[in-house]
């Protein structure tokens, strides 16, 4: 969704937002993919969950502290991607936190039934 003319592409926008919205899109890409790798080989399970925490809790804060610095869900055409008044995007985000959390939860359980 980022990768459109509300955002990376947003002619409205000066190239040097455009170039920190592509790095952030590449960051979190790189990132998202390296926890899936560490969850998924069993080569660091509780790194790849905090990873993914950071990236999901981190949206999860800026979105919370929007009205401090101007942030907010909508796009430039003032639309949102939202279900009765409720952005998908923050739902499914924090639905992505919690699974981590439940991650983390049954890993943690696991390594104590296993000691």
């Amino acid at each position: 969704m980022e990768i459109s003319d509300t955002h990376l592409t947003n002619p409205e926008w000066p190239g040097h937002a455009r170039l920190h919205e592509a790095w952030q899109l590449l960051e979190n890409a790189a990132f998202s993919l390296l926890a899936f790798i560490l969850v998924w080989k069993g080569i660091a399970p509780r790194i790849g969950i905090v990873i993914g925490l950071i990236l999901s809790s981190s949206f999860l804060v800026a979105w919370l502290t929007g009205p401090l610095y101007g942030g907010s869900m909508a796009h430039s055409d003032g639309t949102e991607f939202a279900i009765g008044g409720i952005s998908v995007v923050v739902v499914v985000v924090a639905i992505i936190a919690g699974l981590l959390l439940l991650g983390w939860r049954a890993h943690s359980q696991h390594i104590e039934v296993s000691a």
